[in-house]
């Protein structure tokens, strides 16, 4: 027998959030970061360099290089869409904002997918309120779009979403195509041909994003889940073996793939038994997974009957959790955790949706409180530093920017300041309908966390954002390289540079680059000091003379050197 479900939930509780207000808000999260900004170092910066490479027929499509080295993410999907935007973009369009565009989609179709994904959950028979005695309870249709409607606020609302999901990397590919995949396994019992497209674009793209191994591990356990989920009725287990195959035979063909074109690269990195690394992992599990860890937790426990009934009855709670588990074990044994640990966020989102229907008054307003003194906060700080550095008062914000970032100027931008005041007003009211007696919305709980994450991240990409390029952009450093080197030369060797420092040089100027090891015999050099052990054996001197050493405004420990070779 069924265990009672939890979710007390009445028809008024269910009303939708408005269509339009939502895809605005959506709007107002994705396009800060993707517009307006320069390439960031380290990852974003690199994974442009690949697709430069490619757009410019200076690398192998089946193995990208940059400056003689494959990338570090064995992925070929994301490098090819970034190219074939820079080759497909107009000449008034500059490259980086070029190989955004893709990415931009991508991240859009992730917000679609979650939704999606969690409104096909929240139909499951399982997943449905308890049915009142003279009627009143929510409706089926009404209550999965509720719950849906929360489910994406707390996905946006996950503070380890903002920056990763803004950069072109293959991260933010491998986002989008576990969302694909999440979204077609928790519709498959609904509809075929659309979520049958999805698996195979989920998987297949996961595959060639750089993650075989994931898409392997979650295309299994949604097969598993399919398989071992009782059916409702007699006629309708054929249909679950059925769709069990589909998913396991996607699963093999992407598994085939990662095999032909030579994926199957493991990078095994195992957390240290040390007290440092541990507190390391706690402190991004607990802040990269906020808000939405707390409300999963809290699903996990109220609907525990029905997660430990019999079998895997519980899809809207099992299929989520596999998607959870596999992702946090690919970030305890992985060197890019954030990354690996970024692929959970919609399916934990999904777990804290389900909380929604089972909150408390007083969880609600413990989660409310603390919402608007940490957002709230964090907006005060940000624009009490812009005002620091555009009038000078207070004095002490202005000079920790001049102090970590040595020779930067800022200038007041009117729309960017048009556009942050309008997102501060408008939170202030939003902290005011919430506070009035609009109580009845099932999303509720989590405006509040939304709202503020998606405040936040606007006031950086708005009044703060000329001070973050000129601190996590290459820019100023290749800037004050130029005016050592000559205007054109023949040829630049370079030596020991990191793929992101070749990746700056390549976008930010027109240097014709060669790696010392290609045996060129350029004129100047360009060597890396950050690390001793990239100049190890090399002794300035005939036939090199040091010319100049450039060191980063913003990070004094990132170093190049710059050598003239001497004529003999």
């Amino acid at each position: 027998m069924n265990q009672p479900t939890p979710a007390i939930v009445a028809q008024d509780a269910v009303r939708r959030l408005p269509r339009l207000a939502l895809w605005l808000f959506c709007l107002a999260y994705v396009l800060p970061g993707f517009l307006g900004r320069g390439p960031w170092k380290r990852e974003d910066i690199t994974t442009l360099g690949y697709m430069l490479e490619l757009a410019r027929g200076n690398s192998d499509w089946w193995q990208p290089t940059l400056g003689g080295r494959g990338p570090e993410v064995d992925a070929l999907l994301p490098y090819w869409l970034g190219a074939w935007a820079i080759q497909l973009a107009p000449d008034w369009l500059s490259a980086d904002w070029a190989a955004r565009l893709p990415f931009m989609g991508m991240l859009i179709i992730t917000l679609i997918a979650t939704w999606y994904g969690v409104y096909y959950l929240a139909r499951s028979p399982l997943a449905q309120p308890v049915a009142f005695a003279f009627g009143g309870e929510a409706q089926p249709t009404d209550y999965a779009r509720a719950v849906a409607d929360g489910g994406l606020l707390a996905f946006i609302a996950c503070l380890g979403l903002a920056q990763l999901a803004h950069e072109t990397t293959p991260a933010l590919a491998q986002l989008c195509f576990v969302s694909l995949l999440f979204y077609a396994t928790a519709s498959l019992p609904y509809r075929t041909l659309t979520p049958g497209l999805a698996a195979v674009a989920g998987l297949l793209g996961l595959t060639l994003s750089g993650a075989p191994s994931m898409a392997l591990a979650l295309g299994l356990g949604s097969a598993a889940i399919y398989l071992l989920e009782p059916g409702s009725a007699s006629e309708e287990r054929p249909r679950q073996k059925l769709r069990a195959a589909g998913v396991l035979g996607i699963t093999l063909l992407g598994a085939l793939l990662a095999s032909l074109l030579g994926l199957w690269q493991w990078r095994i990195h195992l957390p240290q038994a040390n007290w440092a690394e541990w507190q390391s992992l706690g402190r991004l599990f607990l802040w990269f997974l906020w808000p939405a860890w707390p409300l999963a937790i809290w699903t996990l426990w109220r609907w525990r009957r029905q997660l430990l009934g019999a079998r895997l009855s519980s899809r809207h709670l099992w299929l989520p959790l596999w998607f959870v588990l596999v992702a946090g074990v690919a970030t305890l044994t992985t060197s890019s955790s954030q990354r690996s640990l970024l692929l959970a966020l919609p399916m934990l989102a999904t777990l804290a949706a389900f909380a929604l229907p089972t909150l408390g008054r007083s969880v609600a307003s413990l989660i409310d409180w603390f919402t608007l003194i940490f957002f709230s906060g964090c907006a005060l700080i940000i624009w009490v530093v812009w005002i620091s550095m555009q009038t000078g008062f207070p004095a002490q914000p202005a000079a920790n920017v001049a102090r970590l970032a040595p020779g930067f100027v800022h200038s007041f931008s009117f729309v960017p300041f048009v556009i942050a005041l309008a997102a501060s007003l408008t939170w202030a009211w939003l902290v005011t309908w919430r506070a009035g007696r609009h109580r009845a919305a099932l999303w509720k709980s989590v405006v509040l966390p939304a709202g503020g994450a998606a405040l936040c991240w606007l006031l950086l990409m708005t009044l703060w954002l000329p001070l973050l390029d000129f601190a996590r952009s290459y820019r100023p450093l290749v800037q004050q390289a130029a005016i050592v080197l000559p205007a054109h030369p023949s040829c630049v060797s370079t030596l020991g540079l990191s793929r992101s420092q070749t990746a700056a040089f390549t976008l930010h100027s027109d240097l014709p680059l060669k790696p010392s090891e290609s045996g060129a015999n350029c004129p100047w050099l360009i060597a890396d000091g950050e690390d001793p052990r990239t100049t190890a054996g090399f002794v300035p001197g005939k036939p090199w003379l040091l010319r100049a050493t450039i060191r980063h405004p913003a990070d004094r420990n990132e170093k190049v050197f710059i050598f003239e070779r001497q004529a003999r």
